[in-house]
């Protein structure tokens, strides 16, 4: 059986074309999944009945499973779904007065093993299908009652999607971008370029090729302004180092929907916070258009690092602000249910075996760690 939710409007219309069926038939099922939520063949009303009983012998429409649904004081809602083999994966939903933005996964766990981040230390299980990744969208509208209110073109319950959840989004390129299409989708999803932004540590070719592919905004994990502290807080620059990652930014912006690419840079206190890594910070991005968005740290079990205290990240933000970037500081949201940045950890299987290295670091550079 094929899950229909796998395939994007060019996939589902060849789905179709293999059996015989006109390339409308696969818009009209793609506006029944994905605009009103529908995954009964039988409630798709304006298609033939010969048709749908087809479609109950072939294919299915199964978004993962919601396990768990917790609601912070804050109105943020974390969503745990089960993806099967004893792994689970988060969604957070975050309302705002002007927008609504859901955060997804990508990936059951994480390979990239970032120093600061909970979800890294959980190990690596293996990447989300595309099905896996668009139904948590699926399923949180339905929980949000999104799909009741779908007769009103202008309301929006999520209006902004960021994949910044679990996993790293480019180390499992095809089906973020398969999941990508269908939010982009006029007959699905509708939303805006500007208004999908994907998360990610630095995979430079995949940079290049999601920028070919669907480019959609753009936010980096940068954490640290030079490549020794990089290596240790995000290991993955040492594939990438700072001197390719960059230049691809540049890169990516050629055909980005927002003129700017989004450094994500976490407050580790003592470690990545001076002023002398902010002037450090400043002079590595001239060039690149780009805003800051600096992110306390939360704290979990187990870590080593203390999130930078409120005044240091003020002073951190004015020298940014004061070389005319644009700096943000995150507003912790949903930290009482951790669904707060760096939490996400889920229930994943560790197949790794990692072990940890950093103490060393910890106490002969005090500089960073990041995630």
């Amino acid at each position: 059986m094929v899950n229909l939710l796998d395939l994007d409007a060019a996939s589902l219309t060849a789905f179709f074309a293999t059996h015989g069926e006109k390339p409308f038939r696969a818009r009209q099922v793609l506006r029944w999944m994905h605009r009103f939520g529908q995954g009964d063949f039988d409630a798709m009303t304006d298609i033939a009945r010969s048709l749908r009983e087809k479609l109950k012998g072939l294919a299915t429409v199964a978004p993962p499973t919601v396990v768990a649904d917790r609601l912070a004081d804050d109105g943020t809602r974390k969503f745990l779904f089960d993806v099967g083999g004893g792994n689970a994966i988060e969604a957070v939903f975050i309302p705002e007065d002007d927008r609504g933005t859901l955060c997804i996964s990508t990936q059951a766990g994480c390979a990239l093993d970032c120093s600061f981040c909970s979800t890294g230390k959980q190990g690596f299980n293996r990447n989300l299908t595309a099905a896996e990744i668009i139904g948590q969208l699926w399923q949180v509208r339905h929980a949000l009652g999104a799909y009741q209110a779908a007769a009103n073109p202008v309301e929006r319950v999520v209006s902004n999607v960021v994949l910044m959840g679990m996993g790293e989004p480019l180390a499992n390129l095809d089906n973020t971008v398969m999941a990508l299409r269908l939010m982009l989708d006029d007959n699905a999803y509708g939303l805006s370029r500007r208004r999908v932004t994907v998360s990610t540590s630095g995979l430079v070719p995949a940079m290049d090729r999601l920028r070919d592919e669907c480019p959609v905004a753009l936010a980096v994990s940068l954490h640290a302004p030079n490549d020794p502290l990089r290596d240790e807080l995000v290991p993955i620059n040492r594939k990438y180092p700072l001197r390719e990652l960059m230049p691809a930014c540049l890169r990516y912006l050629e055909k980005a929907p927002r003129d700017f690419v989004t450094f994500e840079y976490v407050m580790l206190d003592a470690i990545n916070d001076s002023e002398a890594h902010a002037h450090e910070l400043l002079a590595l991005t001239r060039g690149v258009p780009c805003k800051f968005n600096l992110i306390p740290f939360n704290p979990f079990p187990g870590s080593p690092y203390r999130r930078s205290p409120a005044a240091r990240i003020r002073r951190f933000a004015e020298l940014l602000m004061a070389a005319g970037v644009v700096t943000t500081t995150r507003k912790t949201r949903g930290d009482d249910i951790d669904a707060a940045c760096g939490q996400l950890a889920g229930q994943v299987l560790d197949r790794t075996q990692r072990t940890t290295r950093r103490s060393f670091v910890l106490h002969q550079n005090r500089h960073e760690v990041c995630g």
